[in-house]
């Protein structure tokens, strides 16, 4: 399973991302096409049977290190960036009606829920993710705020530019096991 962070700027210019794999093992998704064939036959039409099942070639898995399994290649990341981006409507729409930071699921994107963070200075924290743990996403969105502020405080660093710090990046990865 794979979470996806985007931070934004006021101006929705992002300023971080960061694409996290649990180690938990994924569900196989079965397609009802080939619910219908003897075992056999489903590996030499995977492919065939995919296409039709309706599900992108995109989103396939593949085996990498360690045995676990991380999905698609150089288009999924594309198809994210999308999302992400298009949730950014619902967001608006949600902060509207609600005054609460943590907006909880906003959009829905064929396996991918979109939950977002709203912090008072219009910073939005979007959270792509396939599975659903409300308190967990929470403290999560609560402790990347806090380095995000803990950021932001650095006299060195600029506010709305890119987020470079590698300190950052290795606390929001350990914030991401803990949590996610």
């Amino acid at each position: 399973m794979s979470h996806h962070l985007f931070l934004l700027s006021p101006s929705d210019t992002p300023i971080y991302s960061l694409t996290h794999y649990t180690s938990k093992p994924t569900q196989t998704t079965s397609y009802p096409l080939s619910s219908n064939l003897p075992t056999w036959s489903t590996s030499a039409f995977a492919g065939t049977l995919t296409a039709l099942s309706g599900a992108s070639s995109a989103t396939q898995s593949h085996h990498v290190q360690g045995g676990s399994t991380k999905m698609g290649g150089g288009q999924d990341r594309h198809v994210i960036q999308m999302i992400a981006n298009a949730s950014l409507d619902m967001i608006e729409e949600v902060m509207r009606k609600e005054s609460a930071m943590y907006l909880k699921s906003v959009d829905k994107f064929n396996e991918w829920t979109v939950s977002a963070f709203v912090t008072p200075g219009n910073m939005k924290f979007i959270l792509l993710h396939e599975t659903k743990n409300d308190e967990g996403m929470r403290s999560f969105f609560h402790e990347v705020w806090e380095l995000y502020l803990k950021t932001m405080l650095n006299p060195f660093h600029t506010a709305h530019t890119p987020i470079r710090s590698t300190v950052f990046d290795t606390r929001v990865r350990a914030s991401a096991k803990k949590y996610l």
